[in-house]
């Protein structure tokens, strides 16, 4: 296993693919750690404007809402316009609806903004993953997908680093509130506009579908009806598109019930102090990290779907280990291991996805699946702490295992179902 990784990890990339790729996964992470910065921040939020705490955190709900929008039209641009520029204003845009969250008078200004990073934050991954693997070679597409997918847990590793280094020594007061500066330099992100602008080059394969039009328009009107007549429409990309939606829904589902309370768990059924907590919290993230990059590169071998089948499955056996261990050591191999095989199935999807999009829709479709599926699954949480306060009193594991189990059979058998795709051409030519 490791000879695979060592062996995709040392492909020898163009300096065009280089920053192609260094710019998508840039971009996924700090995404991903201006929406960290928020869930860090909830209570000091809070305090700010004296509301509850589920009260702020409708914040995260009308992100998670929101970003299905941002898939669809930033999608949509991306085809019409190209992928770079798009993913230039896709990134300006959530770094300014980020610092404009900053500067919010009121909670229900806080709440607009959020919202509308939420429109940004959903159209990165799709047209940033779009970019990325249209540009790399289809030979090690595994082992990129799996390490793009994982820009996502490097963005809540910076976000959790920035604030457990910077937050406590934050003091100021009104416009200088600590959660307010996190926001200020949440901003940053921008600077990745100048990179794309002048060190990524535009996708092959949008250019080949771009040149294809053109020279469409230059045949006879009969031949240009032809063409026309060849088009597929739009509506029969739909099956496939709830198709991937479901999928994507049992998948954050998968990520979202093993990750967003188990560090309650922790500190409820464990009775472990906020230091444990993060800790076995940043090794379970170093799981994902290796998990994502290990099974992606492993699903050059084995295939799409069986790495994911075997992934899900095997998070199932380490459900004793990772909710009912007595010990910090086990606690952690737990964590560890169960994130691995989560991230391990996830790190296959940015590559899957696309691999299943059809040609002229790649810019739209898996983006817009994915947050189809963040939307669908985004009161799980909720339902999970639910059922542990009816059912066991207050006790989370029961729940979080058993929902490891049903979801983690779920994606198996969704996945088995769906299509293998793997080593298909990213680069078609499409007049329609």
């Amino acid at each position: 296993m490791d000879g695979i990784v060592r062996k995709a990890s040392r492909v020898r990339l163009t300096a065009v693919q280089r920053s192609t790729f260094a710019a998508c996964f840039l971009g996924w992470s700090l995404d991903a750690f201006d929406f960290f910065l928020l869930t860090l921040c909830l209570r000091s939020v809070a305090a700010e404007f004296h509301a509850t705490l589920p009260k702020v955190a409708e914040a995260i709900f009308w992100t998670l809402a929101m970003r299905p929008v941002g898939a669809l039209l930033f999608g949509l641009m991306a085809e019409r316009y190209g992928r770079r520029p798009t993913l230039m204003i896709n990134v300006v845009s959530f770094s300014v609806f980020e610092l404009l969250s900053a500067f919010a008078p009121n909670l229900s200004l806080f709440l607009l903004c959020r919202a509308l990073f939420g429109i940004a934050m959903g159209g990165e991954w799709g047209v940033g993953a779009a970019l990325a693997l249209e540009v790399l070679p289809p030979e090690r597409r595994g082992f990129f997908s799996g390490l793009l997918q994982e820009g996502y847990v490097v963005g809540n590793l910076l976000a959790a680093a920035l604030y457990g280094l910077l937050f406590p020594h934050l003091h100021g007061t009104g416009l200088w509130t600590p959660w307010r500066v996190l926001f200020m330099l949440g901003a940053l992100p921008a600077l990745l506009a100048f990179y794309l602008r002048f060190k990524v080059d535009e996708s092959p394969a949008w250019l080949a579908t771009r040149e294809a039009k053109l020279q469409a328009r230059l045949q006879p009107a009969d031949q240009r009806d032809a063409l026309r007549s060849n088009r597929s429409p739009v509506w029969r990309y739909l099956p496939s598109l709830l198709f991937l939606a479901l999928l994507m829904t049992a998948f954050t589902s998968f990520s979202h019930g093993t990750q967003d309370l188990y560090p309650s768990l922790l500190e409820h059924d464990h009775y472990m102090k906020p230091g444990t907590v993060g800790l076995l919290t940043a090794i379970g993230n170093v799981g994902a990290l290796a998990g994502g990059i290990v099974c992606g590169t492993l699903s050059e071998r084995w295939g799409r779907r069986r790495t994911i089948i075997a992934a899900a499955l095997l998070a199932i056996p380490m459900i004793p280990l990772w909710s009912g261990s007595s010990t910090i050591p086990l606690l952690a191999l737990g964590g560890f291991l169960m994130q691995f095989m989560v991230q391990g199935a996830w790190g296959v999807i940015p590559a899957h996805l696309n691999e299943l999009s059809p040609g002229p829709m790649r810019a739209i479709f898996p983006g817009f699946a994915y947050q189809l599926g963040n939307l669908l699954s985004s009161r799980n949480g909720v339902v999970q702490a639910t059922l542990a306060a009816g059912l066991f009193g207050g006790r989370l594991s029961p729940v979080l295992s058993r929902t490891v189990i049903v979801v983690a059979l779920v994606v198996a058998g969704l996945t088995a179902l769906g299509r293998e795709a793997k080593g298909r051409s990213l680069v078609e030519v499409t007049t329609g």
